[in-house]
């Protein structure tokens, strides 16, 4: 198991596990030992009713996750580091989606990138009046999504929203995500966000597990049968001129020039 990381606070009070991504400063901008982490408690989680259900929020008052650290991303160099990379992401989200209780996204503010995809892998979706949802890939980085996470977004938000949001690198905000049904409620600020989201954690905590449990895993066995290979066109991404252009734009906060190699 992995150790703990000041980087996700961990709570477990009256049933309900309250983790917290920790970095207000990056705006919770996600590292490998948190990824690592929620992974690991998330597929270890207990099933003995001791844990009832899970709360994921983001400290700070800015964001829930702001994506990937991206300073990370400078150590990529072969096709191996970015396929091991997608890898390691789409294990994490499968961990969030297996987790044998019901999950909850409290999102205040920016809910981007992984921070995004985390939030999708979740059972229920609240969030904020300051919801600011999406993957602004195609304006910042260049790298792209994986299948499977496309696959999951396409199935919260259908092709043709997850297609627009991504071409036009918009944010959607607590209006049009409740709109469309990303989310199930918006509250007016953080304060009563999360004070639902423990309501909420109480009350779906409350129901018949087996019910919840297969129910989650049916769904994902779904939209696991139409996994497609797209290991070329993650290596076609994270391996070109443009990745490497975007990252250090971002970076250094200026304007990726883009050359489509």
């Amino acid at each position: 198991m992995t150790e703990q990381t000041p980087d996700l606070r961990e709570e477990l009070r009256d049933g309900i596990l309250r983790l917290e991504f920790n970095r207000p400063e990056a705006r919770n901008a996600l590292t490998f030992a948190m990824y690592e982490r929620l992974a690991t408690l998330c597929a270890g989680m207990a099933t003995d009713g001791s844990v009832r259900a899970v709360v994921i929020s983001g400290a700070g008052g800015k964001a829930f996750a702001a994506g990937t650290d991206m300073t990370q991303f400078r150590a990529f160099s072969t096709d191996q580091d970015a396929l091991k990379y997608e890898g390691r992401i789409d294990a994490v989200l499968e961990a969030v989606e297996r987790c044998p209780v019901p999950t909850i996204a409290a999102i205040h503010g920016a809910c981007t990138g992984g921070g995004a995809s985390i939030a999708a892998a979740c059972d229920i979706r609240i969030t904020s009046e300051r919801l600011k949802f999406g993957f602004p890939i195609a304006r910042t980085l260049g790298n792209c999504l994986a299948a499977g996470n496309l696959a999951r977004l396409t199935e919260l938000m259908g092709a043709g929203r997850v297609r627009e949001m991504i071409f036009t690198a918009r944010l959607l905000d607590a209006e049009e995500a409740l709109r469309i049904g990303l989310v199930s409620e918006v509250l007016k600020d953080e304060d009563s966000l999360m004070t639902r989201a423990t309501e909420l954690a109480r009350h779906v905590g409350s129901m018949a597990p087996l019910t919840l449990r297969a129910t989650k895993e049916a769904l994902r066995r779904n939209r696991a049968a139409t996994r497609v290979d797209d290991d070329d066109l993650i290596i076609s991404c994270y391996m070109s001129d443009d990745f490497r252009t975007g990252m250090e734009a971002f970076l250094s906060k200026t304007k990726p020039d883009w050359s489509g190699r």
